[in-house]
């Protein structure tokens, strides 16, 4: 389905931040590979969520879930013998489970999604796992996958981070289980350092022993370790508020979103920062943040890396800032759902914003006066790229329409229903 974005002056009121998906995967997954009963209070909803339950349960987790918790009995080091997994549309999941898959004889991950997640490379992985005596069939790296493990060993373990963080993860949640020590080192550059630490965060939360070095590139992992039982509590999404809270700058506002902690540890925390930068009128109390938008935005520059998934969020935002911005250090965004610098931009262009790529910069000549709009626009099957449309449309001089908008389901189902409870004009079009 499509969305019709309808310009919209003023935004009002105050929405619960949806519980972050992020820590929500990692927490199913830890409780999964624990040998016991482990409680998950506030978990997120989403496509991405929803698949890690389905997975784990395939591979004999059982499940329990009402309204305010999930509980878990894990299969701990032993997953069940299963042919087939899919992960529909989530990368991480995915990448995560490709190594939890090496416990298993033989496992192939099917493509359900070629035109996005089977477009996605998985190389780095691929060869991490095949160094531990793994069997590996893919397709140039990507899916469908076949995974044929049952006795990975450990030992010396290198990955790549240039292109993704997610791989190293992975490892990190497997090493642990393995009979051998194991040493990993990171070649190259380590994309997304905040979002691992999120990954040890909640290792050691789940009793995992892991020594990091101080840059995060060397890690010792004891082998033999078991994942312990334990009850964990989520936190509010900073990377689906983002858009929320770009959408309240870009507009006359007065917008509260509960529930986001000052002291998080996710990096996309830093669009307080940002938007604090541009001049937004913003006051960050406990876990409540208040916009106060008169939609005057300056012109900043950022550093993307450390938050990535708010990058589409604030580029938004600096198209109706003054002057030039540029966000830079994000060529990792070429590697997602889809190319978020290429084809974000070419959306923004249709819609009349001005702004320049290179490889690893996104620049935005800013435009105070709004924008045209009235166009049709392609948002390539992203859930960030919709998000990020629909904040630019608020502020055009006529409506947007977003193709296949529902796959803002991926991260943040009631995206456009928090929108519509503040007063945004978005609607639904077959």
């Amino acid at each position: 389905m499509d969305v019709v974005v309808t310009p919209t002056p003023e935004l009002r009121g105050s929405i619960q931040a949806l519980s972050s998906k992020n820590y929500t995967t990692r927490y199913l997954l830890v409780a999964a590979l624990a040998e016991g009963t482990s409680t998950i209070y506030h978990p997120a909803h989403s496509e991405d969520s929803d698949a890690m339950r389905r997975c784990i349960r395939d591979l004999g987790a059982e499940l329990e879930e009402d309204g305010e918790k999930i509980v878990i009995k894990g299969f701990g080091s032993k997953p069940r013998d299963v042919r087939e997994l899919n992960v529909g549309n989530a990368g991480a999941v995915l990448r995560f489970l490709m190594a939890v898959a090496a416990l298993c004889p033989d496992v192939t991950f099917v493509n359900a999604y070629p035109d996005s997640l089977g477009k996605r490379p998985h190389d780095d992985l691929i060869v991490s796992l095949r160094q531990l005596g793994v069997e590996v069939d893919d397709h140039e790296g990507k899916l469908p996958i076949t995974i044929r493990g049952g006795a990975p060993k450990g030992g010396n373990i290198t990955v790549s981070g240039n292109v993704s963080s997610q791989f190293l993860s992975a490892l990190l949640f497997l090493a642990p289980l393995l009979e051998e020590d194991s040493e990993i080192e990171v070649l190259d550059d380590l994309k997304s350092k905040v979002v691992v630490g999120q990954t040890l965060e909640v290792l050691e939360q789940a009793g995992i022993v892991i020594e990091a070095s101080e840059d995060l590139m060397r890690y010792r992992v004891p082998g033999g370790q078991r994942y312990q039982a334990r009850t964990y509590r989520v936190q509010g999404d900073y990377p689906g508020s983002a858009a929320v809270l770009a959408a309240a700058a870009v507009t006359r506002s007065e917008v509260t979103i509960h529930g986001l902690p000052e002291k998080s540890r996710q990096g996309e925390r830093a669009v307080v920062d940002v938007l604090r930068m541009m001049e937004t009128p913003l006051v960050h109390d406990g876990d409540d943040i208040t916009v106060r938008g008169n939609g005057k935005l300056k012109a900043v520059e950022f550093d993307g890396d450390a938050a990535t998934d708010a990058v589409l969020a604030m580029v938004a935002a600096a198209v109706y800032a003054e002057g030039t911005s540029r966000f830079y250090n994000v060529e990792n965004l070429r590697y997602k759902e889809c190319d978020r610098i290429t084809d974000y931009l070419a959306e923004l262009r249709k819609a009349g914003a001005d702004v320049e790529e290179k490889r690893d910069e996104i620049i935005v000549h800013g435009k105070p006066e709004g924008l045209e709009g009235g166009v049709e626009i392609n948002a390539h099957y992203d859930h960030r790229v919709i998000m990020a449309l629909t904040v630019v449309g608020l502020r055009c001089r006529q409506p947007l329409r977003i193709r296949d908008a529902h796959h803002v389901a991926k991260s943040y189902p009631i995206f456009f229903d928090h929108l519509q409870a503040l007063g945004a004009n978005v609607q639904w079009q077959e």
